[in-house]
């Protein structure tokens, strides 16, 4: 499974961010080319070498007519400014500007969803932080061109290496105080406390606000989960560097490489060798062991001792099952004992729908997971279709079956 593992040790911005993803891609120029041509009046992307601690990475320089935004400030709501300086007329904006001026970018749709729903993210954050409406919020920083850059920038680098799985660390977000268009706040900013609830975060001995309202809202829409670096074959690395000078390195990383797929549960196979049983016999005691709720019974011709023909029997149940189960093989066939094997289990998700194909309702049998989706008509809907189409039942499956693939999804 493709995956994409960022490492927050020093927090996360929206530049940052972006800086470490360009690492990882195969058309930089490209990638550059898109961005400066976005439509965003006076905004310009430079890709710079930079370095924190002898480090080497990319930091993504952003100015707006020439200038580089300096540090970023907070929201506000209410009409009036808040005293914090931008480039040119971009000081403060609403959501719906924001939303609007996303939507005549020159990027591909899913691209501007995203952006969309990060700001969404921000906007709900902010309003909550400052206790006013969504429509009264008034961005300053993340509202500046320059941020939009930031945020349309990773979703897009998002788009073209489409990871399947994205896992972040546990985000550093620094500690003490931070100035802000309101005022001295602590760090975490209100608004970024909001945006990482529910996420594993960590404060320690740094002194400054390391995660931004920006990366957050980034962090959290993008992860699959957080967590330790999971184990994968990494293909690259990508570093985006910071501006900030700290005793620890001031950057993000980006790993991406291929994850194996993690097992999904577990189960227990119990399984003996029998030889004096009539196959009558067999056949009941595997029938009363499904009916008792093995999760499934099965038998295997082979070879006893003495060259005697005979049987393995398998029953799987849950683990919790296992002496329950064991109890039930030893009363209802002839074994003397039995193995026990706890395995783990990658599965599909089974479900089932109704789907309207030109012959008629049928039942789909689904099974979905680890990019894989199964579908399988149902037999008896299968068979009733055949007989009122004079058809055989081998025939029915595959019209089905071609009418499902050419039309997406059937409801």
């Amino acid at each position: 499974m493709r995956t994409l593992y960022i490492e927050c040790n020093m927090g996360a911005a929206g530049d940052m961010l972006m800086a470490a993803l360009y690492e990882l891609l195969d058309d930089k120029e490209g990638f550059l080319n898109v961005m400066n041509h976005l439509g965003l009046p006076g905004v310009r992307l430079e890709a710079q070498p930079g370095s924190s601690c002898g480090i080497a990475g990319t930091h993504m320089k952003v100015t707006v007519h020439g200038e580089e935004e300096k540090e970023p400030a907070a929201a506000g709501c209410g009409q009036a400014p808040h005293g914090h300086h931008h480039h040119g007329g971009h000081h403060h904006a609403s959501p719906g500007h924001i939303a609007r001026l996303i939507d005549g970018l020159e990027l591909p749709e899913e691209v501007k969803r995203h952006a969309r729903a990060v700001y969404d993210a921000i906007a709900e954050a902010e309003a909550k932080a400052h206790g006013c409406p969504v429509g009264d919020v008034h961005f300053h920083e993340v509202g500046a061109l320059d941020a939009v850059a930031d945020v349309t920038g990773v979703c897009y680098a998002m788009y073209l290496l489409h990871p399947e799985r994205v896992v972040v660390s546990p985000v550093h977000v620094g500690s003490g105080t931070v100035r802000c268009a309101h005022g001295i706040m602590p760090v975490p900013a209100p608004a970024t406390a909001a945006l990482l609830s529910g996420v594993p975060v960590y404060g320690g001995n740094i002194q400054g606000e390391l995660c931004t309202p920006t990366g957050a809202a980034l962090l959290v829409h993008f992860a699959d989960s957080f967590g330790p670096m999971p184990a994968m074959i990494s293909h690259g690395v990508g570093i985006g560097t910071g501006t900030k000078t700290f005793e620890q390195a001031n950057c993000v990383r980006c790993f991406l490489g291929d994850m194996q797929e993690e097992k999904n549960g577990e189960i227990t196979e119990l399984v003996c060798n029998i030889d004096d049983m009539t196959p009558e016999a067999l056949s009941f005691a595997c029938s009363r062991l499904l009916e008792l709720g093995a999760l499934d019974v099965y038998t295997v011709p082979g070879t006893m001792k003495k060259g005697r023909p005979g049987h393995v029997l398998t029953v799987l149940c849950p683990p919790d099952q296992e002496e329950v189960f064991a109890r039930h093989i030893l009363a209802q066939t002839t074994t003397n004992g039995l193995r026990a094997r706890r395995c783990g289990k990658y599965f599909l998700i089974p479900g089932t729908e109704r789907v309207q194909t030109p012959w008629g309702e049928v039942r789909i049998k689904k099974a979905e997971g680890f990019g894989v989706i199964h579908r399988k008509p149902e037999y008896e809907d299968v068979a009733e279709l055949a007989r009122k189409h004079q058809t055989s039942c081998q025939k029915m499956t595959e019209m089905i079956l071609s009418a499902l693939e050419k039309e997406e999804p059937m409801s």
